[in-house]
């Protein structure tokens, strides 16, 4: 009977070691993107760009200081999200002649359009990313 301990506690021993000995693997959940806005040009220089993830969560960058990543209220995401439903891309604008314009990089559902004027159902859009480029992007 003892041998018998003896032979299984090592076996035992293995079995429940390699459970606990290996480290847990971390799972990260990947980021997918609801909508994207680079905004750049103008006398200024700006380059400004927002992300805002299908969580609600954003990434928000300026030309100048950091990247700041803030998650949005539920009644912006909301808002967003309708102002999205009603957004027709359409094709890219070229670029006019003179200096000074700003460009407007919009890309949602795997389409990616740049435009210099905004159309009516841009302008929603484009004003949801950019309060929450105001409002959540502060430079240290």
């Amino acid at each position: 009977m003892k041998i018998w301990r003896i032979a299984l506690l090592p076996a035992l021993l293995l079995t429940l070691g390699t459970g606990v000995a290996q480290p847990a693997q971390a799972v990260t959940p990947t980021k997918k993107t609801l909508v994207t806005l680079h905004k750049q040009g103008g006398f200024a220089g700006l380059d400004d760009r927002v992300i805002v993830y299908t969580n609600g969560c954003a990434r928000l960058s300026r030309r100048t200081g950091l990247t700041v990543d803030k998650c949005l209220t539920r009644k912006e995401v909301a808002t967003l999200r309708g102002h999205l439903k009603r957004l027709r891309l359409g094709r890219s604008e070229a670029q006019p002649q003179g200096a000074d314009f700003i460009k407007y990089t919009v890309s949602y559902k795997g389409h990616r359009v740049s435009r210099y004027t905004l159309t009516t159902s841009w302008s929603p859009v484009v004003r949801d990313l950019e309060k929450a480029l105001e409002k959540y992007w502060a430079p240290d």
